[in-house]
């Protein structure tokens, strides 16, 4: 592998977002892969789909904001895949990050946190120490997860939300923006309020 050189599979809103993390870091990134887009973002080509043959030896970042089809693309994805960390981040050196995983400006991280596969970490959140995000889960922007809370994989803490220490969220949960969540939630679980109360439980979708 290719560390210094990247290609997105992604081209859309997200994607851009991402492109900027890697170009802060003073990657090359190659290309953009989505069907939907063409020309150049940022100066970069964009070549629809998505091709395993082209830069096989470079590292990849699934660039879509969902995580539900962040999941089934990383999991159809060949190449091997690398990590995005804006240069305006603070990343503790004690924390472990996980392949495909994305850290937006101004986010937090602090010791002894474990940060999983394909997450993204979204702009000025705060994640304390010794927290758990589980894979393919999106801490979203200003989001505060105190020390030692435990988020299950695929979930989603919307913008602004406040989680306190010691809570476990559930896995393909959805906590609504601005939300404080003070008890713990179920699996597939939609919470919302402050102090956060749980309005359905989804249907399993992964």
């Amino acid at each position: 592998m290719e560390p210094d050189k990247y290609i997105l599979i992604g081209g859309g809103e997200h994607a851009r977002v991402v492109l900027d993390v890697l170009l802060s870091q003073k990657v090359n990134v190659l290309a953009l892969f989505d069907p939907k887009y063409s020309g150049k973002l940022f100066g970069i080509d964009q070549k629809g789909e998505y091709n395993p043959d082209i830069f096989p030896d470079s590292l990849a970042i699934v660039a879509i904001g969902n995580n539900l089809t962040r999941k089934k693309v990383s999991q159809i994805a060949k190449h091997t895949f690398g990590k995005a960390v804006h240069s305006s981040v603070l990343l503790s050196p004690f924390a472990t990050v996980g392949e495909g995983s994305v850290f937006f400006h101004g986010s937090i991280v602090q010791a002894n946190t474990k940060i999983g596969r394909h997450v993204i970490v979204n702009t000025g959140a705060q994640i304390d120490h010794d927290c758990v995000v589980g894979d393919f889960a999106h801490v979203a922007p200003g989001a505060i997860l105190c020390g030692t809370v435990q988020v299950g994989e695929g979930t989603l803490i919307g913008a602004g939300a406040t989680v306190i220490p010691g809570i476990k969220i559930g896995k393909w949960a959805v906590i609504g923006a601005g939300s404080v969540v003070t008890k713990s939630i179920p699996d597939y679980g939609v919470a919302v309020g402050n102090p956060a109360k749980v309005l359905r439980i989804n249907e399993r979708i992964e």
